[in-house]
């Protein structure tokens, strides 16, 4: 074994019951596996416990299947749901944006440096406005224009590019439309949407010079998963700074900006990690 590697992933979940730490721990020292972090967390609210551990396997024939089968006999005393991802993995991410760019240049960057285990093999957007950007990544650009007469053809085109690409995840870097059920529907607990958040909130047309006019204090953002209710999904990361009178609607709209692309950005990490877990609305963050 070779402390440098990469390690595999298990996350795994169930009902709150005595010994379930151990069932995992003990499963990969008895099959000779090392544990590098792990992290759980007992939710008391709704008896619910979820695990997260890096292991690095000491036995040179390490076969995940086997391991499943074998952590399958254990994790089913437990009613245990568990997934074991491979050091290797590069989720698939789909990414959908409109004209502002900041979010996805800062996700590209991150990409192209292998700081997000990742691939993008799609971009998609309403507007034509960032395919050269999109081309200077040699990463597919397809522009497909909406209205609502033709919000069901164009959802549909979308959808067919996210199953042709077997996109593993869905985000939208300030794709500026209001998904419809149906799409919510289909992309739930694994598409990532980021927003502004401001306090009071700013609806509507330049909410950053809204809260100019009324002397904000604080400007923030927060990326969370989607579900049908708008900007009101399970929340992954937040993100927020201190401002004053010497900040100007411009200087709002930048500092705005940086902090959705790096609060976007690090709820991205934290779902192909596998730190995410799902509990009802809520969302607990395992090893941030």
């Amino acid at each position: 074994m070779n402390r440098k590697d990469k390690p595999w992933i298990l996350t795994a979940h169930c009902p709150s019951r005595l010994g379930t730490v151990d069932a995992v721990t003990r499963f990969l020292a008895e099959t000779q596996n090392y544990v590098v972090e792990i992290h759980s967390f007992d939710d008391r609210e709704m008896s619910l416990f979820s695990i997260r551990v890096e292991f690095l396997p000491e036995s040179q024939t390490f076969d995940a299947d086997e391991f499943n089968r074998q952590f399958g006999e254990r994790a089913a005393d437990f009613e245990m749901k568990w997934q074991l991802t491979a050091p290797d993995h590069r989720p698939k991410v789909a990414v959908m944006v409109s004209r502002y760019d900041h979010c996805l240049n800062d996700l590209l960057y991150h990409y192209r440096t292998g700081e997000l285990a990742i691939e993008i093999p799609v971009i998609i957007s309403n507007h034509p406005d960032l395919k050269s950007l999109a081309e200077w990544h040699d990463i597919p650009y397809y522009h497909l224009p909406i209205s609502a007469e033709t919000k069901p053809e164009q959802e549909a085109e979308v959808w067919k590019l996210i199953q042709q690409y077997d996109a593993e995840l869905v985000v939208l870097a300030r794709y500026m439309q209001v998904l419809s059920a149906d799409m919510c529907a289909k992309l739930d607990g694994w598409a990532i949407n980021i927003h502004h958040s401001l306090l009071p909130g700013f609806k509507g047309a330049k909410p950053y010079h809204q809260a100019w006019e009324k002397g904000v204090k604080l400007v923030g953002a927060t990326a969370h998963y989607v579900n049908n209710h708008l900007d009101e999904g399970p929340i992954i990361t937040q993100g927020i700074q201190s401002v004053d009178h010497s900040y100007y609607p411009e200087d709002l709209v930048a500092k705005g900006q940086h902090i959705e692309s790096h609060t976007l950005t690090r709820a991205v990490r934290y779902h192909v990690e596998k730190r995410v877990f799902l509990h009802g609305e809520r969302t607990v963050i395992l090893g941030k």
